[in-house]
């Protein structure tokens, strides 16, 4: 057996990414120049005193295998270690990788087929990560049936080694709270929670800056976290709230109330943002769209 923390697991490890990196072009002095920057290098940690204007060092330390951490090259090297993942699953599923952040998209009209879908990708993922040595985060895997009003969800079990996957009713993808039925009601709940603290932020600057350092604000604190994801939530009935809230902080700029005060800040009031954005994004995936002389 091979223990993850053991030098002949480094070892293996660096091989399987060598093999990979050959297996995509990468070969001749560009793999050896890879291969020593994987091995035998040498580091120590270096502590700074501002106070006392001194340094402090630790001893050398040799590092046999493996990336370097916090290294910029460090994150493209395992992107292309993974890069392999989807062809795994690909007719089964639809594999969306970000990072070390993983999805698997599943769908079945038929109950029986579906699960019988679900377990075979899970296995075909289990046997992929033993391959490449890879340990699968238990504890940080969830299952997520999406349905509409009219469906019901299945009682579906995924196992791994013997351990039930836990089953949830949402779960968290690249900032965004997504529900089993998407209603969006969780997400709205936790962008509210961010923008009322931009809010009482903003209350708290504004005696002491001018309007163009609080739209600077504005932009950096409220407005980034509005429009993150605004196409997907901006239909909810429940951004009426987040829309309170830009009122609020529009207020709070001016120090007065107006039915102007978006015109005179020369910023888009949430309902107009959210058409906006509704159509940057078909202007920008226009190619994925129909036209009518298509249909």
């Amino acid at each position: 057996m091979i223990y993850k923390n053991s030098a002949s697991f480094k070892l293996v490890l660096m091989i399987y990414l060598l093999s990979k990196l050959l297996y995509y072009g990468i070969s001749g002095k560009g793999k050896l120049l890879l291969k020593s920057y994987l091995q035998n290098r040498y580091q120590r940690v270096q502590i700074i005193n501002s106070y006392r204007n001194s340094d402090t060092f630790s001893e050398w330390t040799k590092m046999k295998y493996g990336v370097p951490q916090g290294s910029i090259f460090g994150p493209l090297l395992f992107l292309v270690y993974i890069n392999d993942l989807p062809k795994a699953i690909e007719h089964k599923a639809i594999p969306i990788l970000f990072a070390d952040d993983t999805s698997i998209l599943i769908t079945g009209p038929n109950n029986i087929k579906f699960q019988s879908d679900v377990n075979i990708v899970f296995g075909k993922l289990n046997k992929w990560f033993k391959v490449n040595l890879l340990p699968l985060n238990f504890y940080k895997t969830y299952f997520i049936q999406f349905t509409n009003k009219s469906t019901r969800t299945s009682d579906i079990q995924i196992t791994h080694e013997d351990e039930q996957i836990c089953t949830a009713t949402e779960t968290k993808i690249l900032a965004l709270f997504i529900n089993n039925n998407f209603s969006w009601k969780t997400h709205i709940e936790c962008i509210n929670s961010k923008l009322s603290s931009a809010c009482y932020a903003m209350q708290s600057v504004k005696p002491y800056v001018s309007i163009n350092t609080l739209k600077m604000i504005y932009y950096s604190y409220f407005h980034s976290v509005m429009t993150y994801g605004l196409v997907l939530w901006g239909h909810s009935s429940d951004s009426i709230k987040i829309f309170r809230l830009q009122k609020i902080i529009i207020r709070i700029m001016m120090g007065y109330r107006s039915r102007k005060l978006f015109f005179n800040l020369d910023i888009l009031p949430l309902p107009s943002q959210y058409i906006l954005s509704l159509h940057l994004f078909m202007i920008r995936n226009k190619n994925q769209f129909l036209v009518n002389s298509e249909i």
